[in-house]
């Protein structure tokens, strides 16, 4: 833990889990709270905040797998802690990547998982310190897959993707 970053970014699952696992090379965010959150290059660990709404996740898990990711069941993410390490190279206004999708974002390299250490989030770049608890599992994650046409659970081939009949709607609104 000694060789890990001070500083850490908080972002919400299952983003957390792209950066780290799933080649998300872009982490959005309006040129304001990069500039209030004293957000720069160099290597960061990632937190995996404690919130995470339901159509967030939906949203999110499909969205992924549009690029190959493949995420956890909510209920197997975990929240509350630092979870990985990545290098910011460069904040960006304009990318071709397909994980960019807002007014700027910071591009990351070299995501590297570490064991989850509980600590405490904040907004913008802030310096971590281990403690605390994960965030609990809520009801809803629990219950996911069969409430949500996800068939990945039972399935012959639990791997696959999630099946959706239509897209899930995009929970935020365009500023």
């Amino acid at each position: 833990m000694d060789d890990l970053p001070r500083l850490a970014l908080s972002v919400r699952q299952p983003s957390a889990w792209a950066i780290i696992h799933g080649g998300k090379e872009i982490e959005n965010r309006s040129l304001g709270s990069i500039r209030a959150g004293r957000m720069t290059t160099g290597t960061i660990c990632i937190h995996a905040a404690t919130g995470m709404k339901e159509d967030e996740y939906r949203y999110l898990h499909w969205r992924f797998a549009q690029h190959g990711a493949i995420c956890p069941r909510p209920d197997e993410l975990v929240r509350g802690a630092i979870i990985g390490v990545v290098d910011v190279v460069e904040i960006v206004t304009e990318s071709d990547s397909p994980w960019f999708g807002g007014e700027a974002g910071l591009r990351l390299e070299n995501p590297r998982s570490v064991d989850p250490i509980p600590a405490s989030g904040a907004l913008g770049y802030f310096e971590w310190s281990a403690g605390g608890r994960f965030a609990p599992v809520k009801p809803w994650m629990r219950r996911y897959d069969r409430s949500h046409g996800d068939d990945r659970t039972g399935s012959l081939f639990p791997d696959s993707g999630p099946t959706y009949k239509t897209p899930p709607a995009k929970p935020w609104r365009k500023p």
